[in-house]
């Protein structure tokens, strides 16, 4: 039988599994995952490209949405997401962390930390996700 994660990761396909996002924990309001560092997710000077940052924050947040509004027959998509960063990751894994701030009947909000592997705090992205019917 299928844990709550897994079901939920074969949600992270196309093009959350080109970039290689691995789902880690799961909860309502709560929902973490990380991506390896490799040539293929970093700008030419090494760094790890913002996108990706951006990408991550999108897929946890409307991953986690979706999860919790699926039985009553909604979806989610995402509507707004705004990236700041502090510091770069050059090598491991970009680790990332999404917490609901506010869980409404039209949009949800997550704030999404990103940390490199010795826990320094590397970006923060605001995500706003759209709640809709289902079509």
């Amino acid at each position: 039988m299928a844990s709550p994660l897994d079901t939920l990761a074969q949600h992270a396909s196309g093009f959350d599994e080109l970039y290689g996002l691995e789902l880690l924990e799961h909860e309502e309001g709560r929902i973490s995952g990380r991506v390896a560092v490799r040539p293929e997710v970093c700008q030419p000077y090494g760094l790890v490209h913002g996108g990706l940052y951006a990408s991550v924050a999108e897929a946890l947040a409307s991953l986690g949405t979706a999860a919790a509004v699926s039985d009553e027959g909604k979806t989610a998509v995402g509507l707004s997401n705004a990236t700041s960063f502090m510091r770069p990751i050059t090598a491991g894994y970009v680790n990332a962390v999404a917490v609901a701030v506010h869980q409404g009947r039209s949009t949800w909000v997550w704030d999404v930390e990103f940390t490199d592997d010795s826990g320094r705090r590397c970006a923060m992205t605001r995500m706003t996700i759209a709640v809709r019917e289902r079509a």
